[in-house]
């Protein structure tokens, strides 16, 4: 990490050159400015703005409507993006590059804007600490890597897509040799940028990868995973490869996930830790897990934003399909780890790899304080295989996850009930763009024979 006196010295001796002042939209990315890194210490440190259309757009970087926020009626103002000189970093895979993470705030009020996911994550974070706890998170970054460029892939209409290896590489150390070219800097840059990388590993299909990083406060694992997205893509370009974060990039092929992992802690040490009980865990955990459990149709749509999201949820796949829990059970939606130590704790294996972090750990902590402030009892666990059974499903779709996000009074109660219409409404945005397309698989299917 940097000090802000740090940077300005490697600004004056000529390290620095450029400071990349960010801030994360709706879906996770870094969007933001590339700063002169004499004009940032001189003065732009304090605040630089952006359009408001970036917490209101869809993937495409369109400006649907629908939004209470911003729209072409008020005009399309500005945010205040304000650096969190607290979150500065080098950048080793840009050569002379700095980073900062920036809150978004109000241009005239100088409040943070409630739908900004920093500030979703951060509403959260403070309703526990009021509570005397701190919320402990890590995710897995699961993703593909492909054999040619997304320039080539994106000329080429993304058809006849070649993974970069070609049989299935969990845990494979020889196939992941052929891949170190992108990992292993993948893994010492951003090592080297204060981020506490675990390991990579090959996941469970062609061309699959894992990237995990060690647990950490929320805010600080939300701010790893989205600069370590990042990272991937970029660095996978530099060597003249794609990777993608697309959940189901083919029907055949295994998902991509991104599993969260979860504990509070109290006075530092793990709260969600009891040495009495069978399975290692407080009366405070129990709670917690009942919340999620209860609530957890309320906030899929922070854990599987877009339509493709749904396409992972298949038997048979390590994708859940049912929200249930286990012990050390890779078939439920909710995975209990470390049963029995002081590492115990819940890891949620429903979220996608194209989760915003923030919106998704907002939503599972405000489902576990609810569980902790209704008392929740939590119900014995599931065991043998979780696919068998139809009780407790995942929402099926975008359409029916929207739905419950927008007639949520928990998530109103804890979020706002402008932040829920917000993302509500990105939903939809959705769903209404991928219902209006006509789709290969139609054309082919019903070209002729319909």
């Amino acid at each position: 990490m940097l000090t802000f006196e740090h940077l300005k010295s490697q600004v004056s001796n000529g390290e620095i050159d450029t400071v990349l002042v960010c801030m994360v939209d709706m879906q996770g990315r870094l969007m933001g400015k590339r700063f002169h890194a004499g004009h940032f210490v001189a003065g732009a440190w304090e605040e630089t703005h952006c359009c408001n259309y970036l917490l209101a757009t869809d993937l495409e970087m369109g400006t649907p409507d629908g939004y209470e926020a911003t729209s072409w009626e008020r005009g399309y103002g500005d945010y205040v993006m304000k650096p969190d000189l607290d979150t500065l970093r080098p950048v080793p895979w840009l050569d002379g590059t700095a980073m900062v993470m920036c809150d978004v705030l109000d241009h005239h009020t100088h409040e943070e804007v409630p739908h900004a996911p920093r500030s979703v994550l951060k509403k959260q974070v403070n309703r526990l600490k009021a509570m005397g706890y701190e919320a402990m998170c890590a995710t897995e970054l699961e993703f593909f890597l492909f054999e040619k460029s997304f320039d080539a892939i994106r000329k080429e209409g993304f058809r006849d897509l070649e993974p970069i290896s070609g049989y299935n590489e969990d845990y494979h150390i020889l196939q992941t040799t052929k891949e170190e070219h992108v990992m292993r800097p993948v893994r010492n840059h951003l090592w080297d940028a204060g981020i506490p990388v675990e390991n990579s590993k090959g996941e469970a299909e062609t061309g699959q990868e894992e990237l995990n990083i060690k647990y950490a406060p929320a805010m600080d694992t939300a701010e790893y995973h989205s600069i370590a997205k990042n990272a991937v893509k970029e660095i996978a370009w530099q060597h003249g490869h794609a990777a993608t974060f697309l959940p189901k990039w083919h029907h055949d092929k295994v998902g991509s996930s991104s599993h969260i992992h979860q504990s509070l802690w109290k006075d530092g040490k793990p709260a969600f830790f009891e040495p009495s009980d069978p399975l290692g865990m407080s009366d405070v955990m129990k709670s917690y897990v009942a919340g999620l459990l209860k609530y957890a149709a309320d906030y899929t749509c922070f854990m599987a934003p877009y339509v493709n999201s749904y396409k992972r949820f298949v038997k048979g796949t390590f994708a859940p399909t049912r929200i249930i829990w286990s012990v050390d059970n890779r078939t439920a939606g909710f995975r209990l780890c470390g049963d029995g130590t002081k590492s115990v704790r819940i890891e949620c294996r429903i979220p996608g790899s194209d989760i915003n972090p923030y919106l998704a750990m907002a939503g599972m902590l405000a489902a576990g304080i609810a569980g902790i402030e209704e008392g929740l009892e939590l119900q014995p666990p599931t065991s043998g295989d979780a696919y068998q059974g139809d009780s407790g499903s995942i929402p099926a779709n975008l359409r029916a996850a929207r739905d419950a996000l927008h007639g949520s009074e928990m998530l109103r109660a804890a979020m706002g009930g402008g932040v829920v219409d917000h993302y509500a409404r990105a939903a939809e945005v959705e769903v209404e763009e991928f219902e209006r397309v006509v789709t290969d698989w139609e054309i082919a299917r019903g070209f002729e024979r319909a």
